[in-house]
């Protein structure tokens, strides 16, 4: 059980894919931390909503920082409300609830889309002048678009994390001579002593 506002930071790992977003339902027990995080590129538009069911002791806040500290956005004493920014660069950012209070568990409601999903098209002019059709391809043809940048990030994600897996095995490889080298040496060593140690005791010739 929590004692004194201890802090069970658990991690939601779900796997968001750009432009497709995510919807989810969960329990924030009292005075807990849960987060959910995401690795994103540069520009893009995430947009969501939240509600969270109402508890009159307990206030929980919701907080979405970058990698770096820096707030995307706060809304203190969390019930129900929308949020949205556009990340600068390619990053990862955690999507956090702080609860505290003094009763059972909250029942979360999270709904995030990014991309072209999280864009509000039919609010503009353009969008309102195309026919159904028309609107059709407009949004599949910005879609496809989104997939073939999503793409080429997933690849070079892939491309980092090869060479990262290249440079880790080459230390292992390294390390792994070196370790030999000092067992080899110790080994010759307790030969050599021992050795040494039974002709001076003249236990041998």
């Amino acid at each position: 059980g929590a004692e004194l506002m201890a802090r069970v930071y658990a991690l939601l790992l779900i796997p968001v894919l750009s432009d497709i977003g995510f919807a989810i339902n969960f329990h924030l027990p009292v005075n807990s931390v849960k987060c959910l995080y995401e690795d994103t590129q540069e520009n893009v538009l995430f947009a969501g909503e939240y509600e969270l069911s109402d508890e009159p002791r307990t206030t929980t806040d919701l907080k979405i920082i970058d990698s770096k500290g820096f707030l995307l956005y706060i809304r203190q004493n969390a019930t129900k409300g929308r949020f949205s920014f556009t990340t600068e660069k390619q990053d990862k950012f955690d999507l956090c609830f702080y609860s505290s209070g003094k009763v059972p568990d909250q029942m979360v409601k999270l709904n995030v889309k990014s991309g072209v999903e999280a864009q509000d098209r039919k609010g503009t002019e353009n969008w309102e002048k195309l026919t159904p059709l028309e609107a059709k391809m407009k949004e599949i043809e910005q879609l496809a678009q989104s997939i073939a940048e999503s793409s080429v990030f997933f690849m070079k994600r892939k491309e980092e994390m090869e060479s990262t897996n290249a440079s880790t095995n080459s230390r292992v490889l390294f390390l792994s001579i070196i370790s030999m080298a000092c067992l080899s040496a110790l080994a010759l060593w307790q030969v050599f002593y021992l050795k040494r140690f039974f002709k001076t005791r003249k236990l041998i010739e």
